[in-house]
């Protein structure tokens, strides 16, 4: 890791997305009083040189999609100590320090300028495996064993993948490995639309395309889809703050109506492997 500032300005289209989570993720840690608390993240924020504002006013949405992606993958882990993780369109993500478990086998997957800045920036670790490589490259799928546990993280990746190519890759990876468990998060078809023409988050930033949206019920339906889905939970992020904190909204937010029109996360399950 370098203490060097680095030029963010390297990384453009869906790879810049990642400073965009980052700035996000940093902010929301520094913030008297709350709940997430990423200090690697912080040091990632002061160290790369980026105009952070073309992303318009922070948001809690992706440190709170963090925490509930580290509550997911500490229970899989209580159940499967061994298990891989592996983390596609990984970006600067730090859920690997943020979870305190350095005895973790984990497998970074995203694409190669990605995992370049990766590597100069976030401490080596002697159990992690970096992949320059798309998410739909299938070829990282012979990298864990599937007999230890597999548990898959594809936060903020899916929306900027087109249906079929989210749909084949769910499918491969229950049957590559059963008994295993993939989070990923989704975006209303109606924001999906927006982007599709040009959403601005601010007057300086446009954000990629998001052809890939996939509501709450859209999800429930994956187990009758895909063969080898077993379940498919609809994750609530942990209380932010304000807004973030209200009961009442929340309780709006599962109502079936509402539910499909707002992000959404899922905890897809495999089915586990036939007793021998």
């Amino acid at each position: 890791m370098t203490d060097d500032k680095i030029d963010g300005a390297a990384l453009d289209g869906v790879a810049a997305t990642c400073l965009w989570t980052l700035r996000n993720r940093a902010e929301e840690s520094m913030h008297p009083g709350s709940a997430f608390h990423d200090p690697l993240a912080e040091r990632l924020y002061r160290g790369i040189d980026y105009d952070y504002e073309r992303f318009g006013k922070p948001s809690q949405s992706h440190p709170l999609r963090a925490l509930a992606l580290d509550i997911a993958i500490r229970t899989y882990l209580d159940q499967h100590p061994a298990a891989t993780v592996v983390a596609l369109g990984e970006g600067l993500q730090t859920t690997y320090w943020r979870l305190g478990r350095p005895g973790i086998t984990w497998l970074s997957v995203d694409l190669p300028p990605v995992i370049d800045l990766r590597r100069r920036l976030l401490p080596r670790e002697p159990r992690m495996t970096e992949i320059p490589a798309s998410a739909l490259d299938h070829s990282w799928m012979d990298t864990p064993d599937p007999a230890l546990g597999v548990f898959i993280s594809a936060e903020g990746l899916f929306m900027y993948l087109e249906r079929g190519q989210v749909m084949t890759l769910i499918a491969e990876c229950a049957a590559r490995f059963p008994g295993g468990q993939l989070f990923f998060d989704s975006i209303p078809a109606s924001l999906s639309k927006r982007t599709m023409k040009g959403y601005r988050l601010s007057t300086r930033y446009t954000t990629p395309p998001m052809p890939f949206s996939l509501s709450v019920s859209g999800a429930a339906r994956l187990p009758a889809q895909i063969p080898g889905v077993a379940t498919a939970e609809d994750l609530q992020p942990p209380l932010g703050r304000r807004a973030w904190r209200s009961r009442t909204l929340r309780k709006i937010a599962v109502l079936p109506g509402p539910r499909d029109l707002r992000p959404s996360i899922a905890l897809v399950s495999f089915a586990a492997p036939p007793e021998r």
